[in-house]
């Protein structure tokens, strides 16, 4: 009797015992369920994604976040309700790397760079939704036969981006043809685009949205071809990514498709991808017949008033919009002078469309710039630097007047300067500056379109016995001279 009381009163207090261990047993439990993708993301009330600073991505415009994937990642993060903390990597190794160790142990949840899905990739990452086609262009120099097969690459010097679908793309090739090719993380897609231009390399291939965006600055690069299939692009996920937050990031895409916001994405980055063309001086001079007398006397009122020659002005405006006053760029910019909405807040303009408040606001806005500018820049370096910075942002100015200083140049001349800009676009240098990557070629040729147009205006508007002299001179630029009908001095 004794021994089984003994019995039910050590089971009674090893059973009391476990049941209050059970409820601490079940909390630790509950504890180690992993957070999901979107509770930690509005518990850290951040989105962190990971891209690349390159033209297609993302970059510093006119001293202004942008790119189509900053576009994207920013729309994203609006549509959950947190901030956006975007990181750019060093190359596609890093993202993968980044990207495949998960949300739940990295802080990054999406790599948004512009990534194509492959067979290969997705054995390393999830992907969320395709939002693009593209194709894989092969890029040649035209002062080379053009090839018309992968064939024709044996025994060239080839060159791709490490870790890209286009080298997977010469290893599936290399399994019958004796393909040998270079991958490097040093060089962007423009750098190899450049290259080819130059002649450093025979080929390269790059993705067809890139070679659309910037074949305009390297006039003897084309397509010979296009690798086929087409691919697609989307973000990179953890390979954990829980289903919750790919649904969440699929039905995003699905709302920006639906509403139409992916196609003016589209329209906004890549719809004028050769803007930059020059019209020619036929072009030019019609307009200055059929649109310029409209501005004309607003043009002189302005210039007067901040101490410009009109024409300069006005040659900036035609650049800008070729002379329309409803004008939209495909970056987002609006008007005649085609201002920003910071730009235009700054100057006070509260109608962007408005002729005469846009020209009244770029008028001032370049003056601000040029009084900005170190007081040992001396004309006419000072208006092509202002009118550079006016392009393409004081601060990348800056980073260019750095890069030309480093390689031994002057950093207030516009000749050395100009030479300097380009290496922005060259992850080699924009790695190196404040401001990161930007499309140092365009304020260049910005610049150098200007000064052709100003000098027409100057043909233009100058009696016919000085017009010779005055087309061939070299002049100085806009400054205000109020007690000659003229600004154009002859050296």
């Amino acid at each position: 009797m004794v021994q089984q009381y003994w019995f039910w009163l050590t089971y009674y207090q090893r059973w009391s015992r476990e049941l209050l261990i059970l409820p601490v047993v079940l909390l630790l439990a509950a504890c180690e369920q992993p957070v999901s993708t979107l509770d930690q993301i509005k518990q850290s009330n951040t989105l962190w994604v990971i891209t690349r600073n390159s033209p297609t991505t993302y970059f510093q415009w006119r001293d202004q976040p942008t790119g189509f994937e900053y576009e994207l990642a920013r729309l994203f993060a609006k549509d959950l309700g947190v901030e956006l903390k975007l990181v750019t990597a060093n190359s596609l190794q890093d993202i993968f790397a980044s990207i495949s160790s998960g949300p739940h142990e990295h802080r990054f949840h999406i790599a948004a760079a512009g990534l194509s899905i492959t067979k290969e990739r997705q054995q390393r990452v999830r992907f969320g939704p395709p939002y693009m086609n593209v194709n894989l262009s092969l890029i040649y120099n035209t002062s080379q036969s053009r090839p018309t097969s992968l064939a024709d690459l044996v025994g060239k010097r080839v060159m791709v981006m490490a870790d890209s679908s286009h080298e997977e793309r010469l290893q599936e090739a290399s399994e019958t043809l004796n393909l040998t090719w270079e991958s490097t993380t040093e060089h962007e897609a423009m750098d190899l685009i450049k290259m080819v231009n130059d002649g450093e390399i025979d080929y390269s291939i790059v993705d067809s949205n890139v070679l659309a965006m910037n074949y305009i600055y390297f006039p003897k690069v084309r397509s010979a071809f296009d690798l086929q299939p087409s691919e697609q692009l989307a973000w990179a996920l953890s390979p954990n990514t829980d289903a919750e937050f790919v649904a969440r990031i699929t039905q995003f895409f699905e709302k920006i498709r639906k509403n139409g916001t992916l196609d003016q994405l589209n329209e906004r980055f890549y719809g004028h991808v050769d803007q930059l063309n020059y019209v020619g001086v036929k072009t030019f001079i019609q307009q200055t017949h059929k649109r310029l007398p409209k501005h004309e006397k607003q043009f002189k009122r302005v210039a007067k008033k901040y101490e410009m020659d009109w024409r300069l002005l006005a040659a900036i405006g035609y650049q800008e919009s070729h002379w329309r006053a409803r004008a939209k760029s495909p970056t987002g910019v609006r008007g005649l002078m085609m201002l920003t909405r910071p730009t235009a807040k700054e100057v006070g303009v509260k109608n962007r469309l408005d002729p005469q408040q846009s020209i009244r606001g770029g008028a001032k806005y370049f003056q601000k710039i040029k009084k900005r500018l170190p007081e040992e820049i001396k004309e006419p370096d000072r208006t092509w630097m202002a009118l550079a910075a006016y392009n393409v942002g004081f601060g990348h100015l800056q980073d260019a007047r750095e890069i030309t200083r480093k390689l031994g140049g002057n950093a207030n001349k516009w000749v050395d300067v100009k030479k300097s800009l380009p290496l922005l676009a060259k992850k080699q240098w924009f790695s190196q500056t404040r401001y990161g990557y930007a499309r140092g070629y365009e304020p260049v040729l910005y610049v150098q379109n200007i000064r052709r147009y100003y000098d027409l205006l100057q043909w233009l508007t100058v009696p016919k016995d000085e017009a010779s002299t005055t087309i061939q001179a070299a002049h100085s630029p806009g400054i205000y001279e109020p007690d000659k009908a003229s600004s154009i001095k002859v050296n």
